[in-house]
């Protein structure tokens, strides 16, 4: 629309990036990473040489 003034054009790319990094930082922290429970033993492995 070239009837529209630059400044309008402005706030207008202004606002459509503020909704995307908004969009981006909403998805970015309500991915919730599944809680990894795991044991470490550590074992102790016998070798035993014959020569």
């Amino acid at each position: 629309m070239p009837q529209m003034s630059p400044l309008s054009w402005l706030m207008l790319f202004f606002f459509f990036s503020i909704i995307f990094i908004m969009y981006n930082i909403f998805n970015y922290f309500s991915f919730i990473y599944p809680i990894k429970i795991s044991k470490t033993f550590k074992s102790k492995i016998q070798i035993n040489w014959k020569w």
